[in-house]
């Protein structure tokens, strides 16, 4: 099956980082919210990575947490860990700096390079699922996998709750 444009570039960015054996998946019902993910491939909300942008208020540098579909980021204490005030950008921001629409910003295959901060509950898990591109697309993968595709940081507890 042909897959969205957007969709198609997530499929990319993992052929091109090595993991072409993870597959792009474009679903009937929506994947926008973590909740809907979960109902959409029969699993926790908290195997559901949501992929979360945020700009420093001083460097205006972009930051993409990744982040178990059950929790929310604790604010005060990631600021504290970054040693930066955070906003939550508007979606144009988003956009630029993903190439991507809000609801579906997968963990890469970004138009710009971004750190990834990983939320460590996603580790107990035997599997887990991005989205990948729109809001109705995702791809399933390891905690391991996650972290060798996106290079990112593993979070120290408490900074997503």
């Amino acid at each position: 099956m042909k897959l969205s444009p957007s969709a198609q570039r997530v499929q990319d960015a993992l052929q091109e980082r090595g993991f072409a054996h993870l597959r792009v998946q474009e679903l009937a019902a929506s994947t926008r919210t973590a909740q809907e993910a979960a109902d959409a491939v029969g699993c926790t909300v908290g195997q559901i990575v949501k992929s979360l942008i945020f700009r420093g208020a001083s460097s205006g540098r972009p930051y993409l947490l990744l982040v178990s579909g059950a929790h929310r980021v604790n604010l005060h204490g990631l600021e504290a860990e970054l040693g930066e005030k955070l906003e939550k950008p508007n979606a144009e921001y988003v956009r630029q700096v993903t190439g991507f629409a809000i609801g579906g910003v997968p963990p890469v295959g970004h138009v710009q390079p971004l750190e990834a901060l990983i939320d460590p509950d996603l580790l107990q898990y035997e599997r887990i699922y991005a989205a990948a591109g729109t809001p109705f697309a995702l791809f399933g993968l390891s905690p391991d996998e996650l972290i060798g595709l996106t290079g990112g940081r593993i979070l120290q507890p408490g900074l997503a709750e």
